[in-house]
């Protein structure tokens, strides 16, 4: 809440309406539709706005969650080299650091001597120069190549936007729904029905009964 007697007034266009009083430039907030938001408490006097706060912090977020969405934070790479360096490892080389360049990436390229290699620097002088011309369509070379102790470097700075990164959605647990594709098919669906399905068991015959041994003296009847 505004506590202060008088205000310096902005209109919604950015115009200026001048000094008036608190509760003259509340009224006429009112009248509009719109609110009062002090938008420079130490001026003198203070500075206020007439504007729609609900759209104005709306907006606020909007542009703070599309800022963040865009920034990557930009790493420096290096690749190193040999004054003797083959063709066929020259060609990875060069491969490497185009696609750190094509992320976004700076790129340190150096060249390490060894021994009697420091007399003779035009060498990486030549390869680091033969280098930056293989990537000038991804970077530009932000300093010339200089000396440093057993090493010669260049820095090469990239002509791409850094990519975005979306972050990658959870792996499904164990209770995940399946999805269609991880349906079973209609016919692994019969036949796991039907191996459900038990055969009938058929009992077997009750034993029978023992005759009852004929008496003895009984004569036979032949029957």
């Amino acid at each position: 809440m505004i506590r202060v007697p008088d205000v310096r007034v902005v209109d919604e266009d950015g115009g200026q309406l001048g000094v008036m009083r608190t509760m003259d430039a509340l009224r006429l907030a009112q009248e509009r539709g719109l609110d009062l938001v002090e938008v420079a408490p130490l001026a003198v006097p203070p500075v206020v706005r007439l504007l729609d706060f609900g759209q104005y912090k709306y907006e606020l977020t909007k542009r703070e969650k599309e800022a963040k969405r865009r920034q990557r934070s930009i790493t420096f790479k290096e690749v190193r080299l040999k004054p003797k360096i083959g063709v066929g490892d020259f060609d990875t080389k060069v491969r490497r650091a185009v696609e750190f360049l094509e992320d976004g990436d700076r790129v340190k390229v150096s060249v390490q001597f060894r021994g009697r290699e420091l007399t003779h620097p035009q060498i990486g002088r030549d390869l680091l120069d033969k280098f930056a011309k293989q990537v000038e369509e991804h970077g530009i070379v932000e300093r010339p190549p200089l000396l440093e102790g057993k090493s010669m470097h260049i820095s090469l700075a990239s002509t791409h936007k850094p990519k975005t990164h979306e972050p990658t959605p959870p792996a499904p647990g164990k209770g995940h729904v399946r999805t269609e594709s991880q349906a079973p098919t209609e016919d692994a669906g019969e036949t796991s029905a039907t191996s459900a399905i038990e055969e009938p068991q058929v009992q077997p015959a009750p034993p029978a009964e023992p005759k009852p041994e004929p008496e003895a003296g009984a004569a036979s009847t032949g029957r």
